[in-house]
């Protein structure tokens, strides 16, 4: 099974390095990488107005994501933080971030039992293949992280608070409550998890951080059904750009080839043949699994 496709350096992004330690894909629109994920800051620094934090890192990032935005914001806190999803690497930094900060946390309704201390994930797949990252993910911290009262849900309209003209949209598989976000006037998507564009089952690939197009990370992906619905689901957009939670920004026609190619051969290319998950998909509140608890 091939469990990637190949993307070249034609297909990356143009990016400026910004002195606040962030890369600039667009005047409003930045990123910086904390070890293996990327945290990603909307705005515009050259203009007064709110600023959005979508995701924030690993337990480990909350200094360098507040130097970050002092540098880029000044004193002007964000008008909230918006979670893709709560899985470790992403919700590390919220609990202290948004007490820091004193903003209100954006998620998905059926994130909220992982945002609120009242659930843990399924556990990982140390089956998915691929390398030490999987092998190593049953140690992964699974617990929930507790927001109240800070945690709201994304508005039922699909806006996204704090980002105009920006939408959410339900890309569940990864996690129950999995949201990417899109813009349509430039075609830009922030897909969090539910699409890559590196690998992460090795050490050598999350390290490295050649661009490839995959589905979302193997050995914490519960649901393959859900998660092949959810790249067909983005696939249809046509997007011009991609930022994703893992691996440098896409862009361009190839990049839109091979994301339908991945959502075309879903099962073949994205899915681990003989993993935890591949044919029984942990559910939340399914028997057996303790998604809720």
């Amino acid at each position: 099974m091939v469990n990637q496709i190949a993307l070249s350096d034609a297909d990356l992004a143009p990016v400026k390095k910004s002195a606040d330690g962030t890369s600039v894909i667009a005047t409003d629109l930045a990123y910086r990488t904390m070890s293996i994920v990327n945290v990603v800051f909307y705005g515009d620094p050259t203009r007064p107005g709110p600023w959005v934090l979508i995701d924030t890192g690993l337990s480990t990032s909350s200094d360098r994501i507040k130097a970050c935005a002092s540098l880029r914001f000044g004193d002007n806190p964000p008008a909230a933080i918006v979670m893709t999803h709560a899985h470790f690497d992403h919700a590390g930094s919220v609990e202290s971030l948004a007490a820091f900060w004193d903003v209100p946390v954006f998620a998905h309704p059926l994130e909220a039992p992982y945002l609120r201390g009242q659930a843990s994930y399924p556990p990982a797949d140390p089956l998915a293949g691929g390398g030490a990252m999987t092998l190593l993910s049953p140690f992964y911290p699974r617990s929930p992280v507790d927001v109240r009262p800070r945690l709201k849900a994304l508005p039922a309209d699909q806006t996204v608070p704090g980002m105009r003209d920006w939408k959410w949209l339900h890309t569940p598989g990864h996690s129950p409550g999995h949201v990417s976000l899109w813009r349509e006037s430039d075609r830009a998507l922030i897909a969090g998890d539910a699409i890559i564009t590196t690998g992460q089952e090795s050490a050598y690939e999350a390290i490295a951080q050649t661009p490839e197009m995959h589905g979302p990370p193997r050995y914490f992906t519960p649901d393959w059904e859900e998660a092949e619905k959810s790249v067909a689901l983005l696939a249809s957009l046509e997007p011009e750009l991609i930022v994703s939670g893992h691996g440098a920004p896409v862009k361009g026609q190839n990049m839109r080839d091979q994301l339908h190619h991945l959502a075309a051969s879903f099962r073949d290319i994205a899915v681990p043949t003989g993993g935890r998950y591949d044919l029984d998909p942990a559910k939340p509140a399914k028997s057996g699994n303790d998604t809720f608890r």
